[in-house]
């Protein structure tokens, strides 16, 4: 009888979680229940899950319908209830038509019978309906039936009691959600703009006695309730993606069969170890029916080689020997001795994963091309579920109960506040609570893509968000429940920098790379030499502070160590404090105490360290006596694709079990446990590192040789850790010469010419897209500008614009001052305007006038960049409020080590972090006056003091200290410090 209940899937609306919509419902012993979220879909088939999860041994399972409640804007239009499947591909298929127009939906739609349509008591006649349209009546509306034919009419009428919220509390939270999605006041919320307070469960024997006037209406209730449903098979290992590539398993098969054979000859010296591996990969692919998942990749990838897009192909299918014959990845599982059942085993049932990187300037053709490929009917970008956390709840309830910003601040701040004398404030900490993780809004995921077999709408609507490709409302656990398998496709600007590093050295050096060539740049000495030095800003996953710390630390100088390093960078490693332990170990291998020497047995390649999640799922395996299915469990775990927190705890009981029979002390079980729990969503694949780390020497090769182009590359692709003034300062410590725009050589983005370096004109923040379109167009076309009057009647730059260009030195090519060129540009100005607008037939000839004499102002380029662009070009140390004497500079901290320094620097970045108390402590990153890289230390008490005050220039005081022979400085006092009172003076 509950044929209109909603979730917090119905955006701030409902207040129901999906599942304890389905409890309350089985504690109320209701036996049959429809889903109908607002204008979609999204969370239905963790609906029918939890509805059939709730069979007992005496009792059955609810019974789970499927529908959707019609709305434009405020405005009810009709519940659509799926009588089949068939109804629910309809009903998802009409969603989407109407979501991804853009476009208000139908007062009255067209169904066949395969979907009810329901409209709301009055809004049409019974004897206007079809045979599938019906009318709901809610509870409160029985007295309106008094002068209706409902016995004329008896299968027309059925009962609507909507289910909306849980109680009084959640009434008021619905309240609230609407204000926030109306962006209104609480107070200035209408009656038509929120549900009405009844809008909660009724057991059956309460709404049978509201309509026991109308016995007819519960019948007809009943047989609807009968005759609808859903027969989907919700095993997750019920493969529903697309089942073959060519069309055909067999053919599949051989063409699969083909590539591999055809690769191999290609990637190898062929020997019996290389043959087997490949053999036997391709026989597990093809009992696990994964031929079509694989073929699928490589004609993804093959399509990006043959439009000269640069991809990386990583995640756990670089474990394969397949993937890599194919192209698909440039990773070697012979050479890493990679673990392949990591990839692939007989308990594996979902696909394996390939995460395909792509830069982002290409991605969206490859997602254009697959939509095309598979069907517009097949394929969708996978959804997720933007949810209110305790910030933004507390700012969205702070705005629509009309608090002030600062004090909404406040509250944000302070997680622990209490304020007895405002109780809007208390309101405001009481329901914020309740929203926690309710979902706001449909979102992308950040790469994932379905290829189904069947029509998409099966399983999901789609949306049109603003990238342009239909979206599933479906989010990747949704997926996997009904059996759905994402491919990844990302976007990565490390891509971005490589590809328009190789175009700028073929431009400006005539050189053309093979930038595929990987096994030699591994074992360039120079390179070697770039790794060890650290000297890797720009590089892909080798540039933050952390990292370059790490690669000096491990003087690393070869492939394994990076890929190593790829792998204990990561937070479940570092944090637990096994990357130190690891770093020692590295370099005194003979004193490793292993803790088992079964440890010893597996853990040896990694110094006693877990690293990989191959090494967690070996220990699980072999150590804690696991099968291979719970170990992957495992694996999903760490990875954070795995929500079954029963199932982790049954592991969990099962591996100390084990541990005990085993006959391990219970500390060492322990231990172990502790170290696998240490790497819960953060721990690579060694798979994962070596792709990563195949991409890092690309970037090293082309910074060593190419530093130039490189940087110049780096920064057209405004992708890296550090921001872009940083990456200018790499550029010129390579040997440019950095010129500010110029409206006669710098382009849209920055070029090299020899090792000449134009600013691009895209820097300049406040420059119309229009006019800088214009000036570019007009050279190409034209020819160089003349002159500045030239300039202005060629591109009608206004004299706002003309003065931002002025003052950047964008027409310095004229060889006059800032102060001449916005004299005559001000009188030419003048001039234009009390001039007819006409096409001059020649070229007129300038006028000369003498212009009046201008002071020098030698400071004003620098503040004028740092106004127009964000950051000096020329180096600004000089002007900074402080004498400079007595400076350590990071050049001198070995010889200084123990030693307390004073030290000047520009901040670059700061990482947060937490003391084992828990408390707050920085790590800073700065550059020193001869432009090189500091690294320093902030505790607790010292943050309390001297706290970091944004961006700009820090006189720091500390003791120099040393780890694994990198030095930093432990800093005990620091002031940020200003510019010079003359040079301010200038501006």
């Amino acid at each position: 009888m509950h044929l209109n209940c909603k979730t917090y899937f119905s955006y701030r609306y409902g207040t129901y979680g999906t599942e304890e919509l389905v409890k309350q419902a089985k504690a109320m012993g209701i036996q049959a229940l429809a889903l109908t979220n607002i204008n979609g879909t999204p969370d239905a088939w963790d609906f029918v899950h939890f509805c059939r999860d709730t069979k007992e041994d005496t009792l059955p399972s609810i019974k789970p319908i499927i529908g959707s409640e019609i709305r434009n804007d405020n405005h009810f239009c009709y519940l659509l209830i799926a009588r089949n499947d068939a109804g629910i591909m309809q009903i998802n298929r009409f969603i989407s038509g109407y979501k991804m127009a853009g476009t208000l939906f139908p007062e009255r739609p067209c169904f066949g019978d395969d979907v009810f349509v329901v409209y709301a008591l009055g809004r049409y006649q019974p004897h206007e309906l079809a045979s599938n349209e019906l009318i709901g009546v809610q509870a409160h509306e029985v007295n309106k039936l008094y002068n209706v034919p409902v016995s004329q009419y008896s299968q027309k009428f059925v009962i609507r009691q909507p289910v909306t919220f849980q109680n009084r509390t959640y009434f008021n939270l619905h309240r609230l959600l609407r204000a926030i999605d109306l962006n209104t006041l609480l107070s200035k919320l209408r009656p038509d703009d929120f549900a009405s307070p009844d809008e909660v469960f009724m057991t059956r024997e309460e709404l049978e006695l509201k309509f026991k006037a109308y016995p007819e209406i519960i019948i007809r209730t009943n047989e609807l309730v009968e005759i609808c449903g859903t027969a989907m098979n919700l095993d997750p290992n019920s493969d529903k993606n697309r089942k073959t590539y060519t069309g055909s398993l067999d053919d599949d098969k051989l063409l699969l069969e083909e590539l591999a054979m055809k690769g191999m000859e290609k990637r190898y010296a062929i020997n019996t170890e290389v043959k087997e591996r490949v053999e036997k990969e391709l026989k597990v692919v093809n009992d696990l029916k994964f031929n079509a998942y694989f073929l699928i990749v490589w004609d993804v990838v093959n399509f990006a080689r043959k439009k000269g897009f640069y991809y990386v192909g990583r995640g756990s299918g670089a474990n394969s020997i397949i993937a890599y014959n194919l192209k698909i990845t440039d990773v070697d599982p012979i050479e890493l001795d990679l673990y392949f059942e990591r990839f692939l085993n007989k308990f594996r049932t979902s696909p394996p994963d390939f995460d395909m990187d792509f830069s982002h300037k290409d991605r969206n053709e490859i997602i254009s091309y697959i939509f095309e490929k598979y069907g517009k009917d097949h394929v969708a970008l996978l959804g997720m579920h933007s949810t209110f956390q305790r910030r933004a709840a507390i700012r969205e309830l702070g705005k629509v109960l009309g608090l002030p910003k600062e004090e909404i601040d406040g509250l944000v701040k302070n997680r622990n506040a209490t304020f007895k004398e405002d109780g809007i404030q208390k309101v405001i900490l009481k329901y914020s609570q309740l929203m926690v993780n309710f979902p706001n809004h449909l979102s992308i995921h950040a790469g994932g893509m379905l290829i189904s077999e069947e029509p998409i709408y099966q399983y999901t609507a789609l949306e049109l968000p603003p990238k342009g490709f239909a979206t599933a409302q479906l989010d990747m656990f949704a997926a996997e429940r009904v059996g759905l398998i994402k491919f990844d496709i990302l976007s990565q600007r490390g891509l971005g920098h490589i590809k328009d590093t190789l175009q700028l050295v073929k431009q400006n050096r005539g050189i053309d790379i093979d930038i595929d060539r990987i096994d030699d740049f591994i074992h360039d000495p120079k390179v070697a030499d770039q790794i060890r030095k650290a000297d890797t800003i720009g590089c892909f996953y080798i540039e933050s502070p952390a990292m370059r710390q790490l690669l000096m630390k491990l003087k690393c100088d070869d492939y394994l160590t990076l890929v190593a390093a790829s792998s204990i960078i990561r937070p479940g490693v570092s944090q637990s404090g096994m990357m130190k332990a690891y770093i020692y170990n590295y370099h005194h291998p003979n004193d490793v105490q292993y803790l088992h020497p079964k440890m010893e047995e597996l853990l040896k390649d990694t110094y006693g360290i877990m690293v990989y999640q191959e090494d967690v799922i070996k220990i699980a395996h072999h150590f804690g006596g696991l099968d291979m299915a719970e170990a992957d469990i495992l694996r999903r775990a760490m990875s954070g694709k795995y929500r079954g927190r029963e199932e982790m705890i049954r592991i969990e009981d099962k591996f100390f079990a084990n541990c005990r029979e085993k006959g391990y002390p219970y500390s060492i079980s322990r231990e172990v446990w502790r170290q696998i729990a240490s790497f819960s969503g953060y721990s690579f694949s060694k798979a994962h590192s070596a792709s990563f780390a195949v991409e890092s020497y690309q970037s090293l090769y082309l910074k060593t040789y190419y530093p130039m182009e490189f940087m110049v590359g780096v920064i057209n692709n405004f992708g890296g850790f550090y921001r872009t003034p940083f990456y200018f300062h790499e550029l010129k410590k390579a040997g440019a010469t950095l010129h500010p725009p110029c409206v006669n050589r710098s382009d849209t983005y920055t070029n090299i010419m020899g090792t000449d370096v134009y600013v691009g004109l895209v820097h300049i923040e406040r420059l119309t897209s229009d006019l800088l379109k214009r000036i570019i167009g007009e050279r190409d076309n034209n020819g160089p500008y003349l002159g500045m009057e030239d300039f202005i009647a060629r591109t009608e730059a206004g004299m706002e614009q003309l003065n931002i260009l002025v003052r950047i030195g964008a027409l310095r090519f004229t060889g006059m001052t800032k102060q001449e060129l916005l004299w005559r540009a001000n009188f030419f100005q003048k001039k234009l305007e009390t001039q007819p607008v006409t096409t001059s037939l020649f070229n007129e000839p300038q006028t000369d006038f003498k212009l009046p004499g201008f002071s020098s102002r030698p400071m004003q380029d620098a503040f004028d960049e740092i106004e127009i662009i964000g950051f000096a070009l020329q180096d600004i140390f000089h002007m900074v409020d402080d004498h400079q004497q007595g400076l350590s500079y990071v050049k001198e901290l070995p010889a200084k080590l123990g030693q307390n320094v004073t030290m000047l620097g520009q901040l670059v970045t700061i990482k947060e972090s937490g003391t084992i108390k828990g408390e707050l402590m920085n790590f800073g990153t700065f550059l020193d006056p001869n432009g090189d890289w500091l690294d320093t230390v902030h505790w607790p008490e010292s943050l309390k003091r001297y706290s970091f005050q944004g961006n700009g220039f820090y006189k720091m005081r500390g003791k120099v200290v040393e780890e694994f022979g990198v030095y930093a400085v432990e800093v005990w006092e620091m002031r940020k410090i200003g510019f010079k009172k003359e040079a301010l003076e200038w501006v």
